[in-house]
């Protein structure tokens, strides 16, 4: 057994990585055929009532989707 932490297994289907993964400026992160990058800060909810939590989850689920990490 090697004491490699990342490594493809033959066939190249699968990687493994038990270290550290450095996606460095330019580099990209692509699922499915969609970059995923950081999803924008969502400040925490001030909100009074139903219908503000409503507008506050809302305004995260875009961010989410926006940053491909939702559909």
């Amino acid at each position: 057994m090697s004491n490699v932490k990342n490594y493809t297994e033959q066939g190249g289907d699968k990687t493994v990585i038990e270290g550290e993964l450095v996606i460095s400026n330019g580099g990209k992160l692509i699922f499915n055929e969609k970059e995923l990058k950081p999803a924008s800060t969502q400040a925490d909810s001030t909100a009074g009532d139903v219908e503000g939590i409503v507008a506050d989850f809302n305004a995260l689920l875009s961010k989410l989707k926006a940053a491909g990490l939702m559909e």
